[in-house]
């Protein structure tokens, strides 16, 4: 069990945040490995680590949020409206969302094309425009939060990808997409929670070094792709994503 929390960990960290999609990777992963997908507890409390990376990493805006300076108004109204097209969605097609988390072939397919939608952002001129987060933003912005909500299709990827449409500068569009999934993550965690507090059984004391491991890595994650995308843009991972769905269909 140590072994798993720790291998949990780690995907759920490094792919939250990195534009490859956790969702898919905590599917096929363990497909591919002739394992068991993590369970409820695990999922639940994995999302606590992500979210204390996110938190930690940003906590600037966040304490700017609470203060409600000119710059903390501006990203609280940019959450609030992207966090909607989400939150709709989620609501409103949550059934058919998890059959999809069931078939790994659909998620394969999914990663596939978050793969094709982060190499159509080598397309796309570089944005200049920073600080971002105007209301045009956070509508296009929460709609790819939302299309994301489809398991293999990369949140992070997908949100930044549509902020670098709105001409967005490349850094400050990954700041606004992390920032604007905190609710996310936290949402996907509390109703993770929910379910499990209805549920039998306690929590195996191995899942918290799982939590750790995620936090950390999620953490190492954030820095990571921020040095990333002023060098190399989203391309690198477009062809990993891409080569990742192909063969991930192949073998599931």
């Amino acid at each position: 069990m140590l072994v798993e929390s720790i291998l949990w960990g780690l995907i759920q960290g490094l792919t939250e945040f990195l534009p490859i999609s956790s969702s898919g990777h905590l599917v096929l992963v363990p497909e591919l490995l002739g394992r068991e997908p993590p369970d409820l507890a695990t999922s639940a409390l994995l999302h606590l680590g992500t979210l204390a990376a996110v938190v930690v990493y940003f906590r600037a805006d966040l304490v700017a949020i609470a203060r409600r300076t000119d710059d903390g108004r501006r990203l609280l109204r940019f959450v609030v409206i992207g966090t909607v097209p989400a939150a709709v969605v989620g609501l409103t097609l949550a059934g058919p969302l998890d059959e999809l988390q069931q078939n790994a072939r659909a998620v394969s397919v999914a990663l596939l094309a978050t793969g094709v939608i982060l190499l159509l952002t080598t397309r796309v001129d570089d944005g200049t425009r920073s600080p971002g987060g105007t209301t045009r933003d956070a509508v296009v912005m929460g709609l790819g939060q939302a299309l994301a909500l489809i398991p293999g299709i990369s949140r992070s990827g997908s949100t930044i990808a549509a902020g670098l449409t709105q001409g967005v500068e490349k850094a400050e569009a990954a700041r606004l997409s992390f920032i604007l999934g905190i609710p996310a993550i936290a949402g996907a965690g509390a109703l993770q929670f929910l379910d499990l507090a209805s549920a039998d059984g306690g929590i195996d004391p191995a899942i918290w070094v799982g939590v750790v491991v995620a936090a950390v890595s999620g953490y190492a994650a954030i820095a990571l792709l921020l040095g990333l995308l002023r060098r190399t843009g989203l391309g690198p991972f477009g062809y990993y994503c891409v080569a990742a769905g192909v063969l991930a269909f192949a073998l599931v």
